[in-house]
């Protein structure tokens, strides 16, 4: 019965990470209004996140295998919940970005090491169908949490946060599977991060932080789109945004069996190509349900891009020190695209949304490695 609720935190756990990162895009009106900030300042709580969770991920998959991927684990999620609750209290602005800050940190000790768990779980040819479940719950949470986060708006939005604790907690105690050789990797950090931080390894951390910062990652800008362009609430406004994981998630097996037969590379460019369309429709579109539906192609086209890069950097055999740079150079992508693309946005629309889209198809092909298999295998 433990080993069955292991196995099932280890996929559940996917969902936290994103969900609480992007718990705060559709309540950015509400919660500039509570801490007495513009709406564009409170976009400042999405970064706050991704920033340390990126910076700190570099290192911190290479910890965790030295500390045991399951301990390490369950303390991640024990300092989410810390931080969750430090996010519920805070009385200024500042504490309140200090609580996401530490957020991230928390989560940075979570995500690679459950995603190296994954790939010593499961065999090199179903890889890609594991991924696909990972990668649709991690799709759903960071596309649910605006839909929970601007309900939760309606009344308060702290109550968004307190239910994010709970639920650290709950997988706190659920962990994961035992590492069988947990805690016994004695090579120093350094040696770890030399190993991990290779060419090859660096250029497909590019390319998942074009993926996400271009596409998945601007759901705060699709937000804003459909505030000032259609003014709706934030209710129906999370509601639209659900809709990219809730397709991911009902495509998650189709994706990844895709991913094992047509291969790693070739998924990561389709991915990448199709979600340069989804950005230039969801940013052009004249109607909200047709948003909404471009925006759900872009929840598929993110699975395949996401899935493609995992299976690659998984497939290298270089455990949680490799899966922990790329993750964070995917997330720092995402801290960086508020940071980026706002000021775009507010300066023409239009541009906002065709830039992303070009960085995908242009910048994805021309960084992804051309035979990364082998070279990350040697």
């Amino acid at each position: 019965m433990n080993g069955a609720l292991a196995r099932a935190g280890l996929y559940a756990g996917a969902f936290l990470g994103p969900f609480g990162a992007g718990i705060t895009v559709a309540m950015l009106p509400e919660l500039g209004s509570s801490f007495g900030v513009s709406p564009g300042t409170a976009s400042l709580s999405v970064t706050s996140y991704f920033l340390p969770f990126a910076a700190v991920m570099l290192f911190s998959g290479a910890l965790g295998e030295r500390w045991g991927r399951r301990r390490t684990v369950v303390v991640g999620y024990a300092g989410y919940v810390l931080a969750s609750l430090v996010c519920v209290l805070a009385p200024t602005f500042t504490l309140f970005l200090a609580g996401r800050a530490l957020q991230g940190v928390a989560n940075a000790f979570t995500t690679p090491l459950l995603l190296a768990a994954v790939g010593a779980a499961v065999p090199g040819n179903r890889l890609g169908r594991a991924l696909g479940w990972f990668g649709s719950l991690q799709a759903a949470g960071q596309t649910s949490a605006p839909l929970v986060g601007g309900v939760a708006a309606e009344a308060d939005w702290r109550l968004a946060f307190g239910g994010v604790a709970v639920v650290a907690g709950a997988l706190a105690v659920a962990g994961i599977p035992d590492d069988p050789a947990g805690g016994a990797r004695r090579e120093s950090l350094v040696a770890a991060l030399r190993q991990a931080v290779r060419p090859d390894v660096v250029r497909i951390g590019a390319v998942a932080a074009l993926g996400w910062g271009c596409l998945t990652g601007l759901s705060f800008m699709v937000a804003l789109r459909l505030e000032e362009w259609f003014a709706i609430g934030a209710g129906p406004r999370g509601l639209v945004l659900t809709a990219a994981g809730v397709a991911g998630l009902l495509t998650a097996r189709l994706v990844g069996g895709a991913v094992d037969r047509i291969g790693r590379r070739r998924s990561v460019l389709i991915g990448a190509v199709a979600g340069a369309f989804v950005v230039v429709a969801v940013g052009t579109l004249p109607g909200v349900g047709m948003v909404a539906l471009a925006w759900a192609v872009g929840g598929v086209a993110t699975q395949m891009l996401l899935v493609g890069v995992n299976a690659l950097v998984l497939g290298s055999a270089l455990g949680g020190g490799a899966v922990s740079v790329v993750q964070a150079l995917r997330f720092g992508g995402g801290a960086l695209s508020p940071v980026a693309f706002t000021p775009l946005y507010h300066a023409d629309p239009l541009a906002g949304f065709l830039v992303p889209a070009a960085l995908l198809a242009g910048a994805v092909p021309a960084v992804l490695p051309r035979d990364p298999g082998p070279a990350l295998s040697r």
